[in-house]
């Protein structure tokens, strides 16, 4: 029948989705909570009650819950979090701990981590409201390096640690090439970088106790192109659209099936009153900055405000009537 036809065409691959990956992407619940919602038939497609989440949709198809029409699909959203000591990066404990979720800022929409970062491992932890880029960058072919500062107890060797480069073998568990780098040595314990791809559960550790150290401190500052810098211990921070555009670049954001905020006229002018220095290279849209080379770009919006007063505004009157 017409009717059941459109759900079966699509106007490419890259467009359809599982039901459950659209219902979370629009900010509703979780993936997991949306395949309950299914299972209980509280969710239909074109009209169609679901009985199982093995559907794919596309974006002219029309989904309900609980009889409300299904939100659109938000932008990409990422924010930098950096995690305090004695968190679990879970949304539930079993064991009661305290975690991230219980933390976080109560205005963000729902977001989840993109890889997690033991109890009581400190840093850099990255936020999404989008699952589908929370997946591709956790996987050690994204490339992506994630960079941590230790401290331990014991003593190492410049030596020992170069050796790393080639990778380890500990308990028949290969684990791939390390950077690391012995920053200082401090009454009986070491302060070492370390940079690594993959992120195996409890890498670091696992990987200095076979050097004979024993970690008592693990910071992440980097993941990526995204670095901790000075981010307050449990202060939230979210990437510009444009700075998350810039480095996930097209691949990435093609892999990860996600749609990004499009750069918009009211974006050039929110960052150039937060910096007044001006944007570099805006691409003339908004104008040179007022107050520099005046005698580029006679916008009337320059010269009105621009300048330290009427002889400006003027002077570029008198150069726009030969023309």
């Amino acid at each position: 029948m017409p009717g059941k036809t459109t759900h079966q065409p699509t106007p490419a691959a890259a467009e359809r989705e599982r039901i459950a990956k659209r219902i979370a992407r629009s900010g509703l619940c979780s993936r997991r909570d949306a395949e309950r919602l299914i299972a209980e038939g509280r969710v239909t497609v074109n009209g169609t009650v679901l009985d199982t989440p093995a559907l794919t949709v596309a974006p002219g198809d029309t989904i309900t819950v609980n009889g409300t029409p299904l939100p659109e699909t938000e932008p990409t959203r990422l924010w930098l979090y950096h995690k305090p000591a004695g968190l679990v990066t879970t949304t539930r404990d079993p064991q009661g701990r305290a975690t991230i979720f219980e933390r976080l800022p109560k205005d963000l929409p729902r977001v989840m981590t993109i890889g997690r970062l033991d109890i009581n491992t400190e840093g850099l932890l990255l936020l999404t409201n989008d699952g589908g880029l929370a997946r591709v960058l956790e996987l050690p072919a994204t490339g992506w390096l994630r960079r941590y500062r230790v401290r331990a107890h014991g003593t190492v060797t410049q030596d020992r640690l170069d050796a790393l480069k080639d990778g380890i073998t500990i308990e028949e568990v290969r684990y791939g090439p390390i950077e690391a780098t012995l920053d200082r040595t401090q009454g009986g314990n070491v302060w070492l970088t370390m940079g690594l791809r993959e992120g195996k559960y409890r890498e670091v550790k696992t990987i200095l106790e076979a050097l004979g150290l024993k970690v008592n401190r693990l910071i992440r500052v980097s993941f990526g192109p995204f670095m901790l810098r000075d981010l307050a211990v449990g202060a939230v921070e979210e990437v510009k659209p444009r700075v998350l555009r810039d480095q996930l670049g097209v691949k990435l954001a093609r892999a990860a099936n996600i749609t990004l905020p499009e750069p918009t006229k009211a974006a050039a002018p929110q960052r150039g009153k937060d910096g007044k220095q001006g944007s570099p290279k805006p691409g003339g849209k908004p104008g040179p900055k007022p107050g520099t080379k005046p005698g580029r770009g006679p916008r009337p919006a320059a010269a009105k405000t621009g300048g330290p007063g009427k002889p400006a505004g003027k002077q570029h009157a008198r150069r726009r009537r030969p023309v």
